[in-house]
């Protein structure tokens, strides 16, 4: 073919389209992403453009490039049949991911072919000739893929939706895709540190503007939640119960909000129903195990728990967990509820076989690993009775610099777990040296500074100590 293939590629990175939204492969299991969209599509086909479009990037990934262009070919139906008056301007994302598609299939010419219909349409599109056109409509789109990429993506979707927003401020997609942005950054703020941005405002915005949405609902309900504003809450989870009783979105949502509230069964029943409508969603099982433990817990404080009842719980909860880590290896706290489940059973070694396994992975985040670290350690220090090993992976948890709830929690476990030796007299010189390690690490520099010229006057000739002090004296 004449067409080069180096020249395409200068034109292909100019298309706005998955391919060039720099999605990573690495930050998602495409097997549970897959059965995502599908199940989007079975329950909410207005979005179906979207969801083809995305479903040929995952198609693509997945190295099928042939089942790719069956769901671009359904992307273009759709478009025909929902906008037949802008049918350009509303294929731009679409026309891109062939040209993609046809390119890594070595067939330059129908690549360019496409490329030429964007460039084209973009022409006649934008008054100004040069430069990427600028359309609300394809911001909105790569804001909802960057949230289907997960956390990593959450900032940049945020920034999409807000650029959409610029050019049509009242549109109720680009309102719900801007407060589900805002939603799950404030969620993962908590969790792993950073600045926490409220999000209440943007949820009833949404909500406002798009009274429909009942997974919108959901999330100012949760949000409500969170703000101690419960019963406000709740009345927005009936309201959806009775606007979409079969929409499994929504009731996961809606069973997350019941088992806050410590209506476990409830939460559960509600799963059960989603689970049956969309049998292969990963956080829907995830949500099961955790209703699952968390009565599980409830039981093993009462004074004689019920053996049976016990170790049927134990089972339909490491199910679920399981699953959970089968069908989506990066689900990384699944893990832990895994193994701190087989803890309770009293299961140690299998316990320990999850916890090694996921402590020797090298694709989780820092915040993930802190979480790890915590939960090791609490699990050392509570079910092995080895507070020497829990002492260790608290303090791992601490040499990680992020601030986060797992972090903190270490902090006072190792904090409180040290005092109590050292105050009760069983602690040696190690214990306040360690101790000193641990303001350290904190940036309490003064307390650390005591804390190390305590160990010397026991321990007076350890180098350790010595450096650690003359350190923390320099940088004063």
């Amino acid at each position: 073919s004449t067409i080069s293939k180096d020249s395409l590629k200068t034109s292909l990175l100019q298309l706005e389209c998955h391919f060039t939204w720099t999605l990573l492969k690495k930050h998602v299991s495409l097997e549970a992403l897959e059965e995502t969209i599908l199940d989007h599509i079975k329950f909410l086909s207005e979005y179906e453009i979207r969801d083809y479009n995305l479903l040929s990037y995952v198609n693509h990934l997945k190295n099928s490039n042939e089942e790719a262009l069956r769901n671009l070919k359904k992307a273009e139906e759709a478009i025909q049949k929902r906008h037949p008056d802008e049918i350009a301007r509303r294929s731009l994302v679409t026309w891109g991911n062939y040209a993609w598609i046809y390119y890594h299939m070595q067939r330059y010419e129908e690549a360019q072919n496409y490329i030429s219909k964007v460039e084209n349409s973009c022409k006649k599109l934008s008054s100004t000739t040069h430069g990427k056109i600028q359309l609300p409509e394809i911001y909105a789109e790569q804001g909802w893929t960057l949230l289907r990429f997960g956390r990593n993506y959450f900032e940049r979707a945020k920034n999409c939706f807000e650029n959409a927003l610029k050019i049509e401020p009242n549109n109720s997609d680009f309102s719900t895709g801007y407060a589900t942005a805002m939603y799950r950054l404030k969620g993962n703020a908590w969790w792993c540190g950073g600045e926490v941005k409220p999000c209440l405002e943007a949820l009833q915005r949404a909500v406002e503007l798009n009274p429909k949405d009942t997974t919108v609902m959901a999330l100012l309900a949760l949000e409500l939640q969170r703000l101690n504003r419960a019963d406000e809450g709740e009345r927005y989870i009936e309201e959806g119960l009775q606007k979409t009783p079969d929409f499994p979105v929504f009731l996961r949502h809606a069973a997350n909000f019941y088992r806050k509230k410590g209506k476990v069964n409830k939460a559960v029943e509600i799963l059960k129903k989603a689970l049956e409508l969309t049998p292969n969603s990963v956080t829907l099982h995830h949500q099961l195990g955790l209703c699952y433990r968390s009565k599980l817990m409830q039981l093993k404080k009462t004074r004689y728990p019920p053996q049976e009842e016990m170790e049927n719980l134990i089972q339909l909860a490491v199910f679920h967990f399981k699953t959970v880590i089968d069908k989506k290896p990066v689900f990384f706290s699944a893990y832990s509820d895994l193994a701190g489940t087989y803890a309770i059973g009293k299961k140690y070694e299998k316990a320990e076989e999850i916890y090694q396994k996921v402590l020797h992975r090298h694709d989780l985040a820092c915040d993930e690993k802190q979480e790890i670290y915590f939960n090791y350690g609490h699990f050392q220090q509570f079910h092995m009775k080895s507070e020497s090993k829990a002492i260790k992976y608290y303090i791992e948890c601490l040499k990680l610099e992020t601030d986060s709830y797992s972090r903190r929690r270490s902090s006072g476990a190792v904090e409180t777990l040290l005092k109590q030796k050292i105050e009760s007299g069983l602690g040696d010189a190690n214990d306040i040296g360690t101790l000193g390690l641990v303001h350290k690490l904190n940036g309490k520099k003064l307390e650390a500074i005591e804390c190390y010229k305590e160990a010397l006057d026991l321990d007076p000739n350890n180098e350790e100590y010595l450096n650690a002090l003359t350190q923390l004296q320099l940088s004063i």
